[in-house]
C-alpha cells in the first residue's frame, strides 16, 4: 500500500506543506502513521480525504464545518446539503455581481452624454441607474392605464365618422380630462428630478412639471434648491413608496 509524506500529499493536491500540517493540527487530516524518524506518513485513504477537504475549501466551506462533516458516520447526505446551500450562495453572489456589472456599463454609457463631467455627475447617474427598474414599472402602469382611454377615443371617433353618432365622443372627452389629470398627478407624485447644477433631488410644482418642455428622460424645470432653470434628469421618487 502506498505511503505519502507531507510534501508528496501537498504536491498531489496542489496545496502547501504548511496547509497539510495545519489540517493535521485541526484534527481533520491525521496521518495514518509516523515513520521511525517521526515523519508523518499518509495512506491512499488519507489522500482521498485531503482531496475532499481541498474541494470543500474551494467552495468556501469553513474548516469547522468540514471537521464536523467528516466526523459524521454518513457524510454523503450532509455534503449534498452543504453543496446545495453553497450553490444557492454562489448564485446570489453571481446575480449581485452581474447587477453591478450592468450598473457600471450603464454609468459608462451615460457618462458619454455628460458634457460637464464632475464627481457629482457619477452620483447623479448612479442614483438614476438604481431607480431605472422602478421607472420602467411606473411607465408600464402609465401605459396600461392609457390603453382603455385610447380604445374609447378611437372607437368613439370611428363611430362618429361611420354612423354620425357623436355623443360617445363627448362621453370620452368628459372622461378623458379628469382621468388625464389624475394619471398625470399620480405620475408626478412618483417621480423626482436631479438638478444638473447643484445635484440635489427635488420635487417641482405639479403645474410647472405638467406644462414643462420635456424628453423621455429630461424635463425643463426650475430647481427648488438652487434656482437653476434648465433640463433636469427624471428619476423615481423613493419617498413616494414611504408615503404609500
Amino acid at each position: 500500500m502506498s505511503k505519502y509524506t507531507t510534501g508528496e500529499m501537498a504536491k498531489l493536491c496542489g496545496v502547501s506543506v504548511r496547509t497539510v500540517q495545519y489540517y493535521d493540527t485541526r484534527q481533520i487530516l491525521v496521518p495514518s502513521e509516523l515513520s521511525e524518524g517521526g515523519r508523518r506518513l499518509y495512506s491512499e485513504q488519507d489522500l482521498k480525504r485531503l482531496k475532499i477537504i481541498c474541494f470543500l475549501r474551494d467552495l468556501d466551506i469553513s474548516i469547522n464545518s468540514i471537521g464536523e462533516l467528516l466526523s459524521e458516520e454518513d457524510p454523503g447526505n450532509v455534503i449534498s446539503v452543504l453543496l446545495e446551500q453553497q450553490e444557492a450562495i454562489l448564485r446570489q453572489e453571481t446575480e449581485a455581481r452581474l447587477a453591478k456589472l450592468a450598473m457600471l456599463d450603464g454609468i459608462r454609457k451615460e457618462l458619454k452624454n455628460v458634457k460637464n463631467f464632475s464627481v457629482e455627475s457619477i452620483g447623479d447617474i448612479a442614483y438614476t441607474m438604481e431607480n431605472k427598474k422602478k421607472m420602467r414599472k411606473l411607465h408600464g402602469i402609465m401605459l396600461a392605464a392609457g390603453i382603455p382611454i385610447s380604445i374609447l377615443q378611437w372607437g368613439s371617433i370611428i363611430l362618429w365618422i361611420t354612423t354620425g353618432i357623436w355623443w360617445p365622443f363627448i362621453v370620452y372627452v368628459l372622461a378623458a380630462i379628469p382621468f388625464g389629470i389624475w394619471v398625470s398627478k399620480y405620475y408626478f407624485d412618483h417621480v423626482a428630478y436631479i438638478c444638473p447644477q447643484c445635484h440635489e433631488v427635488f420635487k417641482p410644482r405639479f403645474k410647472e412639471a405638467f406644462w414643462a418642455n420635456h424628453t423621455p428622460t429630461l424635463r425643463k424645470l426650475t430647481c427648488t434648491c438652487c434656482g437653476h432653470k434648465g433640463f433636469c434628469v427624471e428619476t423615481y421618487d423613493n419617498q413616494a413608496d414611504k408615503k404609500a
